[in-house]
């Protein structure tokens, strides 16, 4: 069976069809009739099913009596009711901004419709925040400063229209791969295309380019001022259109006069002349568009660094045409849906304006309640602040995870222990922030959920369930139900738990599109039976529009009409500045944070497939090689980084990718694969003024050698018994006893558990019999090697001539070799007189295939060398191994390995 739904990760929204026998998950294929992905699926996409397994699941509610107790499972009514109890005695004691709710851009839109209307409608805070604060609120307030909603003008089909496409602050390469593709594909035909990349690092993206323009962080601004003076000095801007259709030009103009190409050199970085050429390149292009994500998003100024970047295209007048405009992408699957229906702490539903008390009272008349608060409620950095100041008393979490993806992590732990009472509303059991939780919710996840999401184009699509939640999970939009309802009448508004008596998710739906009457984004011509008959739909459609007049919704504002007061767009004069924090003596080193290929944000879901981990196995910071001979430190070697908010080890790895001086970790590690808390513990909490969004890009650190002589490698192929997932999860507390750990699963059919240890001090006798009891190491037919005097201590497991478990203290050199032989399923028979040797190199017939390029027809990185070797180009390359054939993900990374090696 087949069911339709869509993929959990970016905001591409890319359909999928999950194929199921009823009672589990069996695959995942594109959905060759969905418009945003015509059957492509990444890498993560296309893993999906392997997801789905339910070991890690959280199957019942918990809870505990007490801070320090462990949680022990209670039923549904009395997990309801404790909640209900314990948030109504804090509204009592101190009022409803002593509560709050955080949720999550993974949510469907009926979730966050219901979670966003308890707050505002029934409890009366606007304290109702998601993760998206963290991605997307910066292009939101840049999109209703600049055009007057937050209404992402384009479409994905301009990439196969527009002749100069800037990229700014986004390795969509990476982080939206389905998208690039059609980039990729829409250059390849018409080859006088444009693609110029602004980026610190040589990403895949940037390495595509036609044009690199690798800025120092934090000076996007300068770029952008530059090339709008270029635009005017050489008479390329719209005059007509700028007079006709936008206000706030001549303070513009005025502001970038002195901003040359010369003086904003200078402050990113860059050469003049490259400026000037991407201001010509756009400028003369019949058409051009930008698009961006987190890269300009999270900083100080990020709602200016879009507003900048937007002046662009309205100065051109490229804006409401095909192949034109500026087009933000989204980080999350419905971060979009989200923001519709004003699930942030500034916002009301439909676009409405919280400042604004027509907005207000049209929005408590549609939720039949007295009024709507006007106070702002806090914002993601905000409110973990003030619930460390003890300010907040109730938390709800859901679907997110805090302890993991927020900047000031330290301060972020210590709220959730100061804060009365936590509720984690959770599919996975154990992500960082569940040990935090007094009361867990068992939420359905992908597969189980029902409803509708919407995509960086503004797209609809209906999400159908393909199977009953896992055990005792309910719906996200259920559970929120059932609080609201019990909790109205602890509050003294028991008439109000029948405004959330929905009979099904469709009249959640129903009573959002009502709300959008007669708004930017009116979809009043929308209810499931049109999604289901007609498929995925953009807004606005309002009632009366016909299916068929779809290319009326496919860009905005073609008329040159704006949402703003008086019908213009507006140009900004941006703030200038650079990053929060700068590099100096003490922290030299200007470390930025993004996303890897294969994993997503904190890898609750990503992190427990294998094959993920094939391509990136292990948590690291990229230093060009010259600050690795500064800080003399060989690629591969450990070290301390430090910022003044906290300190975490990784392994350094050079890397030409990014600049001197520079460095990058991408956000994925966190506690439960980490001995720390990963990069997020470096970063400050400083915000944006208008859209709140932490600096999340950037920290000053500085880098030492790591002091941890003491090796040890651990090693388990999962069982008929116990699945690699869940051996991670006993382990995970482990990781912090040392100095440091990582874990990782590895293989492909078969899962493994890798787990990288060193430390200070030798690790006890008593620990590794833990460790091998803990993987089933600690039998008499493991191989077992001692030597008290070295310290060295080895154990090998074989069935059947395969190696399936291994354990290395003391002495790891062959590490490497020996997961290969594991993951691969190679034969021990010739090998068992080598397993426990300290041989750095693999014995003949030992030699494993190494890193993973292309996941989807698992082609390594040595296959690809050889071919190279051998003289064959890239088509001959895809013919043969396949690789690139599918997602397409690796192509980028292949292009480079055949140019380096015919360099």
């Amino acid at each position: 069976m087949e069911t339709k739904a869509t993929c959990p990760y970016c905001g591409v929204g890319c359909g999928v069809l999950i194929e199921h026998d009823g009672a589990r998950i069996t695959g995942v294929r594109g959905d060759p009739a969905h418009p945003a992905n015509f059957g492509r699926l990444c890498t993560k996409g296309a893993t999906l099913h392997l997801s789905a397994r339910p070991e890690t699941r959280l199957l019942h509610p918990e809870l505990r009596a007490a801070r320090g107790e462990p949680r022990q499972r209670v039923g549904w009514d009395a997990a309801i009711d404790v909640a209900a109890q314990r948030f109504a005695e804090a509204i009592r004691t101190h009022g409803p901004d002593s509560v709050a709710f955080y949720i999550s851009g993974q949510l469907l839109t009926e979730d966050y419709y219901v979670f966003n209307k308890a707050m505002k409608g029934l409890i009366g805070s606007n304290n109702v925040d998601t993760n998206s604060r963290l991605c997307m609120s910066s292009a939101v307030a840049a999109y209703k400063q600049t055009l007057g909603a937050d209404a992402p003008p384009c479409a994905y089909e301009d990439f196969d229209h527009t002749d100069c496409l800037l990229i700014a602050g986004a390795n969509p390469a990476y982080a939206h791969p389905v998208a690039f593709r059609r980039i990729e594909e829409a250059r390849k035909a018409r080859p006088d295309m444009k693609l110029i990349v602004v980026d610190p690092r040589r990403t895949d993206t940037a390495a595509a380019a036609d044009l690199h323009l690798a800025l120092r962080p934090g000076t996007d601004i300068w770029l952008y001022n530059a090339i709008l003076h270029v635009l005017l000095r050489e008479g390329l801007v719209d005059t007509a259109f700028v007079a006709a259709h936008t206000e706030g030009f001549d303070a513009l103009r005025a502001h970038v006069d002195a901003v040359t190409p010369t003086v904003a050199a200078e402050k990113c970085g860059l050469d003049a002349a490259a400026i000037v050429t991407a201001a010509r390149w756009w400028g003369r292009a019949p058409a051009a568009m930008s698009l961006w994500c987190q890269g300009l998003n999270q900083s100080t100024h990020g709602t200016h660094n879009g507003a900048a970047l937007i002046a662009l295209s309205l100065a051109t007048g490229k804006i409401g045409r095909a192949g034109c405009g500026p087009f933000s992408m989204t980080g999350q699957p419905n971060a979009m849906g989200g923001r519709e229906v004003g699930g942030l702490a500034n916002l009301l539903s439909a676009h409405r304006d919280l400042a604004n008390p027509a907005h207000r009272a049209e929005v408590a008349r549609l939720w039949g309640v007295d009024s709507v608060p006007d106070k702002p409620g806090l914002t993601a950095v905000e409110l973990f602040r003030a619930a460390a100041e003890g300010k907040i008393k109730a938390l709800w979490i859901a679907c997110t995870n805090p302890a993991q993806s927020l900047p000031e992590q330290a301060l972020v732990r210590e709220a959730l222990q100061r804060c009365d009472f936590v509720v984690l509303q959770e599919a996975f059991r154990s992500t960082e922030t569940a040990p935090f939780a007094d009361l867990m919710l068992p939420a359905a996840t992908w597969g189980e959920k029902e409803g509708t999401v919407t995509n960086s184009e503004r797209r609809i699509t209906r999400v159908h369930r393909a199977l009953p939640p896992a055990g005792e999970a309910r719906a996200d939009w259920r559970i929120v139900c059932d609080f609201a309802q019990a909790l109205s009448a602890l509050i003294g508004k028991p008439q109000a738990a029948e405004r959330f008596a929905y009979d099904g998710v469709e009249d959640i739906f129903a009573e959002h599109v009502a709300t959008t009457a007669g708004r930017d984004l009116d979809i009043t011509g929308l209810d499931y039976a049109v999604l289901e008959s007609a498929g995925p739909q953009q807004w606005p459609f309002p009632a009366g529009m016909a299916v068929a007049d779809a290319a009326r919704r496919t860009r905005l504002y073609a008329d040159g009409r704006f949402p703003t007061a008086t019908g213009r767009a507006r140009f900004v004069v941006p703030a200038g500045a650079s990053t929060a924090e700068q590099a100096d003596a003490e922290y030299p080193i200007a470390l930025t944070s993004g996303r890897l290929r294969d994993q997503w944000h904190g890898m609750s879901r990503t992190g427990k497939v294998a094959r993920l981990y094939s391509h990136v196995d292990e948590a690291r910071i990229e230093l060009h090689p010259a600050d690795l001979r500064m800080f003399e430190v060989a690629s591969g070697e450990l070290v301390k980084v430090s910022s003044r908010r906290g300190e975490i080890v990784l392994r350094a790895l050079a890397s030409q990718e990014v600049r001197r001086g520079q460095a990058f970790v991408a956000m994925h590690w966190g506690r439960n694969v980490l001995s720390s808390a990963g990069v997020n513990a470096l970063m400050a909490g400083d915000f944006d003024p208008f859209s709140k969004q932490p600096e999340l890009k950037h920290a000053a650190v500085r880098i030492g050698k790591a002091a941890l002589p003491f090796q040890l490698m651990l090693m388990r192929v999962e069982t008929a018994d116990r699945a690699a997932t869940e051996l991670a999860e006993a382990l995970e507390p482990w990781l912090a006893r040392f100095g440091y750990a990582s874990l990782a699963l590895a293989g492909r059919d078969e899962a493994a558990v890798v787990m990288r240890v060193a430390h200070e001090q030798p690790i006890p006798g008593a620990w590794l019999d833990e460790l091998d009891a803990l993987a089933g190491l600690d039998v008499d037919a493991a191989l077992t090697y001692r030597d008290a005097r070295r310290g060295v201590s080895k154990r090998a497991l074989i069935e059947n001539e395969r190696l399936v478990g291994l354990r290395l203290c003391g002495e790891t050199v062959a590490g490497g070799w020996l997961r290969d032989v594991m993951v691969e399923r190679q034969s021990t028979t010739e090998l068992r007189r080598w397993l426990l040797a300290p041989l750095a190199a693999p014995p003949e017939g030992a030699g494993g295939r190494g890193r993973i390029v292309c996941n989807c027809l698992d082609v390594a990185e040595s296959d690809i060398r050889a071919a190279i070797s051998g003289g064959e180009d890239f088509g001959a390359m895809q013919q043969r191994l396949k690789c690139g054939t599918s997602c397409g993900s690796c192509v980028p990374e292949i292009r480079r390995m055949i140019i380096a090696g015919s360099a």
